[in-house]
């Protein structure tokens, strides 16, 4: 298995975790978007809270650049370090939601 589809199924196996999560706040399920073909990753939100409707991206990851790069993390745990634990080195890994000059600055790749 090449590189890209070993960490295409990585990603896989980590977000599926995703699904199962529950809210203590609302009647909430996530939802996972996979287009691997264009190496897309969304977990959506979507339900209720009271009256307040629940729709939006929980995780986004893309492939570019020969990089796993997390455009969007709205986890509490950081699901990089999820990443990292199932495998995929932090130098390959890009906080796309922080901008250039702070991605330097932390373990993962700059870009």
């Amino acid at each position: 298995m090449d590189t890209a589809r070993h960490y295409q199924h990585i990603i896989g196996q980590v977000l599926s975790r995703c699904v199962g999560m529950t809210y203590k706040n609302g009647d909430i399920q996530n939802e996972l978007i996979f287009d691997h073909e264009h190496g897309r990753y969304v977990v959506m939100s979507t339900g209720w809270q009271g009256v307040r409707r629940i729709h939006g991206c929980l995780i986004h990851i893309t492939f570019q650049e020969g990089k796993i790069w997390i455009q969007r993390d709205g986890t509490e745990h950081g699901i990089a370090n999820d990443l990292v634990a199932a495998g995929i080195p932090r130098d390959q890994i890009v906080l796309g939601f922080y901008s250039a000059a702070t991605r330097q600055h932390t373990e993962y790749a700059a870009a």
